[in-house]
């Protein structure tokens, strides 16, 4: 039976155009995402993303089952969930 270890996303890895890399908690990850919602029209964002009301709920579904967001041509936000103690 796999430990409950390997489903916990506590910590990100994230790339960002132009940024150094980042290592970010759940809830840092969570207030980036929303930003950078908040910068992106409605009609930009992806048919599953529009269905939600709320910047919170689009950043709390990303985090659950994305691991991108389209920013824009040419660029990029990518994370990743690790694993920082052994």
């Amino acid at each position: 039976m796999p430990d409950s270890i390997m489903y916990q996303q506590d910590n990100f890895l994230v790339l960002e155009t132009d940024q150094p890399e980042q290592f970010l908690t759940t809830d840092e990850l969570l207030d980036k995402l929303k930003l950078v919602l908040e910068t992106i029209s409605d009609d930009q964002l992806s048919p599953d993303l529009q269905k939600f009301a709320s910047v919170d709920t689009q950043a709390k579904y990303l985090i659950d089952t994305s691991c991108e967001l389209d920013v824009g041509p040419g660029k990029y936000l990518q994370w990743y969930a690790i694993r920082l103690e052994k």
